[in-house]
């Protein structure tokens, strides 16, 4: 990147905004960091400093990242000072580090009603303290179901990044580098999210309502429409799922034809396709939540635990109680 003293932009002299971001045990690195690098660039861009980031624990001492590397800290967030925007960095298996402790210091840091975010699993947290209550929200899509299973009352969408009001939550990866450029936005401007943007090579600014997967379509080819509509007609009815006649008769094409599609394009037949779709959504369910086996059996479309069991052994090698054991 080439050095600049200054931006274009010109900004208004206001004082540096102060975002405290709060690591979880085995928080995911690269949302965190594409977060901070969008506000060091804004700041070089512009010439001063319009942001300023810290870095907390819940008690000040410090926590790996999933990767294993480690961050230099400043304390614990209830030592934290003039904060204009709090950020909780979600990770790997964020219900086990959703502790009291961190329920209770968001829940005072509510009561002063700065701005919330969360970045990837960090909407879990918020969602267990009762900070989303009443706002949209979004969170990556592999946790997108067991999201909506444990909080069915909150407004979850599949978005890219949410800013509802003061709570701002986004899908993590690269998608937070999309939140914090909507948030420059707002505060100064096109230009300066167009600079920021150059600098980080992206192609393009991406908006809210962007997917957070590549489509089906980029996968197989633009061409093939009637499988996407059946894959989509799969991806939308999990737990009562529709036969191969019916997805046939949808796509208004013969259900011979279907298969072929299924195995030319995808490797397999449509009913392999539909079933390890089932088992992908209940492993995520399985390792996400405390949900009842058979429930997830259930909303899986599965009408017995033992053809559930039987199917997930098949496909990934143990049964659906050993996985969670596994993770306990």
């Amino acid at each position: 990147m080439t050095e600049v003293s200054a931006s274009n932009t010109e900004v208004h002299a206001e004082a540096p905004l102060h975002f405290a971001f709060l690591m979880v045990t085995d928080y995911t690195l690269s949302p965190f960091a594409n977060a901070v690098s969008v506000l060091r660039i804004a700041n070089r861009q512009s010439g001063r400093e319009l942001y300023r980031w810290s870095i907390y624990t819940i008690d000040g001492q410090a926590v790996n990242s999933s990767c294993g590397m480690t961050l230099q800290f400043d304390g614990a967030i209830s030592t934290a000072t003039e904060i204009d925007t709090l950020i909780v960095c979600g990770g790997y298996k964020i219900a086990q580090q959703t502790t009291p402790e961190i329920l209770a210091a968001l829940r005072l840091i509510a009561k002063t009603k700065i701005p919330i975010g969360a970045l990837c699993t960090g909407a879990f947290v918020l969602a267990k303290a009762g900070l989303l209550d009443g706002y949209r929200c979004t969170i990556h899509w592999e946790n997108l179901s067991a999201f909506r299973e444990q909080f069915p009352r909150l407004l979850a969408t599949s978005n890219l990044f949410v800013i509802d009001g003061n709570r701002y939550t986004c899908a993590g990866g690269v998608s937070s580098i999309d939140l914090m450029l909507k948030l420059v936005s707002i505060r100064y401007g096109h230009q300066m999210v167009q600079e920021i943007s150059e600098q980080l090579a992206c192609e393009r600014v991406r908006s809210e309502h962007d997917p957070q997967r590549a489509a089906l379509h980029y996968l197989i080819g633009a061409n093939q429409p009637k499988l996407v509509s059946a894959v989509t007609l799969m991806e939308a009815n999990i737990e009562e799922p529709l036969g191969l006649d019916e997805l046939a008769s949808y796509g208004n094409i013969s259900r011979r034809q279907l298969e072929r599609l299924f195995l030319k394009y995808l490797g397999c037949s449509p009913s392999r396709y539909y079933l390890q779709l089932r088992l992908f959504r209940a492993r995520l369910l399985l390792v996400q939540t405390n949900m009842p086996i058979i429930d997830i059996a259930v909303s899986c479309g599965f009408s017995t635990a033992p053809h559930f069991s039987k199917c997930y052994h098949d496909l990934y090698g143990k049964p659906p109680r050993d996985e969670r054991i596994a993770l306990q």
